[in-house]
């Protein structure tokens, strides 16, 4: 079976490089698989875990938004932030959850809702990533 480098880069580095077989990200217009062949593209990513398939083997990749770029030969994540589960701190994610849910609860007008809803889905998404 034929496989395609698949990059996942950050403003601050390169989170992942490898060969793989499949990788499936959510895009804004729904769930996109990728495998070797597919068309050129580029679309917007939403706040989700991304599923990598290397032969039998299957990794997940916390993906904080930004966009896919599908090319002939190769796939790049360019990710607003993204972490590996080893890497992620359920702590810091939990202690990220709760403070976004309190500031939801608020009703206060000097609270911005939707970047607390950003927190608490980028939160749940690192819990989620690390949890399987």
């Amino acid at each position: 079976m034929s496989t395609f480098l698949l990059e996942i880069v950050t403003p601050e580095r390169i989170v992942y490089a490898e060969q793989v077989d499949m990788v499936s990200v959510k895009g804004v217009e729904g769930e996109l698989g990728i495998l070797p062949g597919h068309i050129p593209m580029v679309t917007p990513l939403q706040i989700a875990p991304v599923t990598i398939k290397r032969g039998s083997q299957h990794e997940l990749v916390a993906v904080n938004g930004g966009f896919i770029e599908v090319r002939k030969d190769k796939v790049v994540i360019l990710a607003e932030s993204a972490e590996l589960p080893i890497d992620i701190d359920v702590d810091r994610a939990q202690a990220a959850k709760q403070r976004a849910e309190q500031r939801l609860q608020t009703k206060r007008n000097e609270i911005d809702h939707h970047r607390a809803q950003l927190a608490l889905q980028r939160a749940l998404n690192r819990l989620d990533t690390r949890q399987r």
